[in-house]
């Protein structure tokens, strides 16, 4: 028969006094919510930290997209760089809303990647060849164009012209950004006019396409430059392929508007695997650089 008097009683002895400490040491801790990544191909749950060190490649050959600062270092040799700033422009011109006015998405866009639009620039050496790299972020606004990004362009560009080296843009964008509407689609014209202030220049502009790079990115300075690298699975195009489908009410080939169909098809000149991309632009810069330098002696 239990006592009532003792039943609510905590137990003593000589185990009550090392309990607290125990249950201290052994307690469980949380895990942190992005320890583990989840391959999107195979659904194989992959370690973050081996995820990093492969530069975000998956087993299964998957390229998963990457944020400036990671596709910056991974770029430069050592990962060392000289960080160029991006120079501003007027905010919100239109003062657009679509049920949330642009201000405030431009805030929490930046608040979310840590900078002031969707481009990133610097200045450094890519396997020995000095060269400005301008990088397109797709976690900023899915990478849109905007004032801001043609601004950068420009600016970038006209850096490389500056210092005399070769300028490299790696694209990703889901096209033009809608909340300044025809000022986006200015920047087409403004970034190809920058891109033959190079040309002039007598030097090389390699662009490096990237997972995704759609829209008026693509009909503009995505496809201007003097080469073409892709890394492999990225979706490049003008229109989506499902927007493509749903208006010629056809099925597209397997694998349209993928980067190795695009080689295969001569709108790319090479696919290349990320790991890679350093030594292959290092490469191809260096021969070009050679080239101008030979026809301007002559």
């Amino acid at each position: 028969m239990v006592d009532k008097n003792t039943e609510n009683k905590p137990r003593g002895g000589w185990l009550s006094r090392f309990a607290p400490g125990v249950r201290k040491i052994v307690s469980r801790r949380d895990t942190p919510d992005n320890l583990w990544v989840k391959d999107p191909d195979t659904g194989e749950m992959l370690f973050r930290t081996d995820l990093e060190a492969a530069l975000w490649v998956t087993p299964s050959g998957r390229h998963m997209r990457i944020n400036a600062p990671t596709r910056l270092k991974a770029t430069f040799d050592a990962g060392r760089f000289e960080s160029i700033d991006t120079p501003d422009v007027p905010e919100d011109p239109l003062k657009f809303s679509d049920g949330k006015p642009y201000r405030d998405r431009l805030n929490a866009a930046r608040k979310a990647a840590g900078r002031k639009d969707t481009m990133a620039i610097g200045f450094g050496k890519i396997d020995g060849v000095p060269a400005v790299v301008i990088v397109q972020d797709f976690t900023f606004m899915g990478g849109s164009l905007g004032m801001a990004a043609g601004e950068a362009f420009v600016a970038a560009a006209r850096e490389a012209v500056k210092r005399g080296v070769p300028f490299v843009c790696f694209t990703a964008a889901g096209g033009a950004r809608m909340q300044e509407g025809a000022l986006s689609l200015m920047q087409m014209a403004r970034t190809t006019l920058a891109i033959q202030e190079l040309k002039a220049a007598k030097l090389p502009y390699a662009v490096v396409l990237t997972d995704p790079t759609t829209g008026g990115v693509t009909a503009s300075y995505a496809m201007l430059g003097d080469v073409h690298l892709a890394e492999p699975g990225a979706l490049i195009g003008f229109a989506g392929p499902r927007v493509i489908e749903t208006t010629i009410r056809e099925k597209l080939p397997p694998g349209f508007q993928r980067a190795e169909y695009l080689q295969d098809k001569g709108m790319v000149d090479k696919v290349v695997a990320r790991g890679d991309l350093p030594k292959t632009l290092g490469l191809i810069l260096s021969m070009l650089m050679s080239g101008a330098a030979r026809k301007a002696a002559a």
